[in-house]
């Protein structure tokens, strides 16, 4: 197997670190990881929420540090020109891109296959789930419910607010008689978390096959026999509906969903909704009370909101 890698470095702010990484799962990325002086500063606030965190690991001062991995090939040059336009192109939806630099260098594989790894560590998201790397060991607690996860290949580690605040969410709304709808999935980790909270059934979609079998790989690291992971888009690939869908998007996404989500939702069903900045909140929230939601719950944490509504 070749042994050179490209690694690609993006220097952005926090508030642009999903969409980021939204851009990077595009391409034919082979890895991603964060430094965000966001979770540092939160970890320092909240440190009885984390088992182990190293601080000494990070170098970013502020804002956030991307790099994403890249094997050599002649679409490579593409790339880097597409990633560079839609970093800039995210003032257009609101997005502060911060310094936007974007860089890149040769690295050996034994440089970043496995030190990437000392980034991601056993952590308590809410109450009761606590999101595990598949190689890390972890003593579990009785009350914890393990989400094994492999957060190689797709984004959604746990690690990020929004991700947080929809985990939190799931585990007040979902019941051992709840359908879930995980739309955008990544990871898989929403549709996982669902999954372990005994939902009845779990759907994750994702339009990026990336994604898609990254979820896949990472349902099958927790043995879950009530989750399914689709390719395609929300009305294309689910009959029926959920009592809870979710989804950990952008502002941008969800406004021209939530028709949709309507279609697909029980009465008295929730929607969980997240990735939005602050800025854009009053729009989700105008949106949603148009196609007849009741707005629950507005959380925050850092620059961002998560959003439960009510059909």
């Amino acid at each position: 197997m070749d042994k050179e890698w490209i690694e690609v470095k993006i220097i952005t702010s926090s508030e642009a670190v999903e969409a980021v990484n939204g851009i990077l799962y595009n391409t034919e990325v082979k890895g991603v990881s964060v430094e965000d002086y966001n979770d540092l500063e939160f970890k320092k606030k909240h440190a009885g929420d984390w088992d182990y965190f190293d601080e000494t690991l990070l170098n970013v001062k502020e804002g956030a540090v991307i790099k994403a991995y890249y094997k050599q090939s002649d679409k490579f040059d593409g790339y880097i020109k597409y990633i560079k336009e839609a970093i800039d192109n995210l003032k257009e939806f609101g997005i502060d891109k911060g310094e936007g630099i974007v860089t890149f260098n040769k690295v050996n594989e034994v440089d970043w296959e496995n030190n990437w790894k000392e980034y991601y560590k056993a952590t308590r998201v809410g109450a009761r789930i606590v999101v595990k790397p598949i190689w890390e060991e972890y003593e579990k607690k009785e009350h914890e419910l393990i989400v094994e996860l492999d957060p190689g290949m797709a984004f959604g580690t746990g690690t990020h607010e929004t991700t947080r605040m929809c985990i939190q969410a799931l585990e007040r709304y979902v019941h051992e008689d709840s359908v879930i709808f995980d739309i955008g999935t990544g990871s898989g980790i929403l549709a996982i978390t669902s999954a372990q909270l005994k939902a009845k059934k779990v759907i994750g979609v994702d339009l990026d096959p990336v994604a898609v079998d990254s979820a896949k790989q990472n349902v099958s690291y927790n043995k879950l026999d009530n989750i399914e992971i689709r390719h395609g888009d929300l009305l294309d690939v689910i009959q029926g509906k959920a009592n809870v869908v979710v989804a950990n998007i952008i502002a941008d996404v969800i406004i021209p969903l939530t028709p949709d989500v309507v279609k697909v939702l029980e009465k008295d069903g929730y929607f969980i909704t997240s990735g939005i900045i602050k800025d854009r909140a009053s729009d989700v929230v105008n949106k949603l009370k148009q196609y007849g939601f009741e707005i629950l719950e507005i959380n925050n944490q850092g620059e961002w909101i998560c959003i439960v509504a009510k059909l």
